[in-house]
């Protein structure tokens, strides 16, 4: 069983990936456009500056636990002999719809809204 400071030592590690992948994908940003949120204040996970948002019109959340078995089995599902680049469009009860796709799939998606 996880404790409170291994899961939010889990979280930080997870917000500092994606920070450090947008970093990668978009070097025209500079670290202080991107950062991780400190673990425990509300709002968005990464923090875009203005500058950043110009680029990055998002608003970013970061989950990252134990088990998404049935997501990332929903997503082998969709794999067809590796031609094709795999996408889940998922939609709960009266909710809106949503897609899943690789991370590396999503950020050459959004070098291309350029």
């Amino acid at each position: 069983m996880a404790t409170a400071r291994s899961a939010k030592a889990k979280g930080r590690v997870g917000q500092q990936e994606v920070r450090d992948r947008l970093l990668k994908a978009f070097p025209e940003l500079h670290p202080d456009d991107v950062k991780s949120q400190i673990m425990g204040v509300n709002g968005e996970d990464i923090v875009l500056s203005p500058r950043a948002r110009e680029v990055l019109p998002l608003s970013i959340e970061v989950k990252r636990r134990r088990d998404f078995k049935t997501m990332y089995q929903y997503l082998n599902q969709a794999v067809q002999d590796g031609k094709y680049e795999p996408v889940v469009f998922l939609r709960g009860d009266r909710q809106e719809w949503l897609a899943l796709c690789k991370a590396d799939y999503f950020m050459e998606l959004l070098k291309c809204r350029k």
